[in-house]
């Protein structure tokens, strides 16, 4: 992705100086004392002893999570079409079309430290753009690299599809440095509009010696569909926020969430369903692999807000634990201000089921493979959630070869 240039536009270099002035105020969460963060411990962490730098080539990464044929990427000497979309670094779009970015920018996910920080320092990015009744046939990739060891990489996506506009996005956080220390802060903003539909994969697979924070949020218009893909591989510590407001009637999102630890990892998921407008339906499930002596958090909550009548709302999260110093939280909530409502939430945290084992020996199968194939169908129950084609494969083959690292 290119780097940003001395010169920018005014109004991104007044975000910039507010994000600075709002960093420089707002306190580190504190661990245990900031509602939550009981789970990821950050107070020894100095992020400034981590300086901002430009991000790499998807070529100095080994191996890619994901790579099309025929894909859509970042080219910053592309010119939009007449009525077409664009997909450009978010600081080249930010000088040819600023009104476009300038109008969404910042104006979906909420003020934080992490965004504050971003907003100041971010040099990798992303914008898409489908105008409205535009359909995007081909998949768009984006890939954002950690290339300096001991650096923090800010990137920023920005998303935006107007009324009646089809799309999907691949986004990758990936490392240069597979055992690189640094820091990576990304900030993610979908905008679906009215009848738009949108599928976006949010995948991360860094370093695990790289802390990762994370603020992502979407809003969704009336009639609107989001299928939100959530993988997390990498990272040694942080957490990610992951919120979805179904702002218009009728509107739908689902949320598939799925990661696999090893060693030392923490990995702490924050996500809100937010119903704001009546007959909406949210339909969330994060399942988890946690091996070695690595740990998970997931916190979820169903908002539902006075006058979001005919609300379905579902969110679940499973764990499945391998070996004894493995652990997981899982906590789903519901806060519900309407009363015709229909919301349910799961959660469970286990061990591989020892009869189901003895089944599999019963007929044939060694220990080890049959420890492979209980863990296999645990996760294929996400992977079944999309239907046959190109999606359905990838997730499937990103999984798999994250089960051969973390399993062996």
């Amino acid at each position: 992705m290119t780097v940003l240039e001395a010169a920018e536009p005014t109004f991104l270099a007044e975000r910039r100086a507010r994000g600075a002035q709002a960093a420089g105020t707002l306190p580190l969460p504190h661990f245990r004392g900031t509602p939550g963060w009981e789970f990821t411990p950050i107070d020894d962490i100095d992020l400034d002893a981590f300086v901002a730098a430009p991000g790499g080539d998807v070529a100095s990464v080994a191996e890619p999570l994901f790579a099309f044929d025929g894909a859509t990427t970042l080219d910053d000497t592309t010119e939009a079409v007449s009525e077409g979309p664009i997909v450009l670094p978010l600081a080249v779009a930010a000088e040819r079309y600023p009104e476009l970015v300038e109008k969404h920018l910042g104006t979906v996910v909420h003020e934080s430290i992490i965004t504050a920080r971003n907003d100041a320092l971010w040099s990798e990015g992303a914008f898409v753009y489908v105008p409205r009744g535009v359909t995007v046939e081909a998949p768009i990739l984006l890939t954002s690299v950690h290339d300096e060891a001991g650096s923090a990489l800010y990137h920023r996506t920005l998303v935006v599809l107007e009324e009646g506009a089809e799309a999907e996005v691949w986004d990758q956080t990936l490392s240069a440095d597979a055992k690189g220390k640094g820091l990576i802060n990304g900030v993610v903003e979908l905008v679906v509009g009215a009848n738009a539909r949108l599928r976006y994969v949010g995948a991360q697979d860094v370093s695990e010696k790289t802390w990762v924070f994370g603020a992502q949020r979407a809003t969704v218009a009336r009639d609107g569909n989001l299928d939100w893909i959530v993988l997390g591989f990498g990272s040694k510590n942080g957490k990610v926020f992951l919120e979805t407001e179904l702002a218009g009637p009728g509107a739908h999102a689902t949320v598939t969430g799925a990661y696999a630890t090893e060693g030392r990892q923490h990995l702490d998921f924050d996500t809100l369903q937010t119903h704001a407008a009546p007959n909406c339906v949210s339909d969330l499930a994060f399942r988890g692999i946690i091996t070695g002596r690595s740990s998970a958090v997931w916190r979820g909550m169903i908002k539902v807000e006075e006058g979001a009548q005919q609300t379905d709302g579902f969110q679940e999260c499973r764990n499945l634990l391998i070996g004894k110093k493995a652990h997981a939280d899982a906590i789903p909530g519901l806060e519900i201000l309407a009363d015709d409502v229909r919301c349910t939430h799961a959660a469970a945290i286990a061990q591989v089921d020892p009869d189901q084992i003895f089944y599999l020996r019963a007929r044939g199968l060694n220990e080890t493979s049959a420890h492979r194939l209980v863990i296999e169908g645990f996760l294929q129950a996400l992977v079944e959630r999309f239907a046959d084609g190109p999606l359905h494969d990838a997730v499937a083959g990103a999984l798999e070869r994250r089960l051969e690292r973390v399993l062996g």
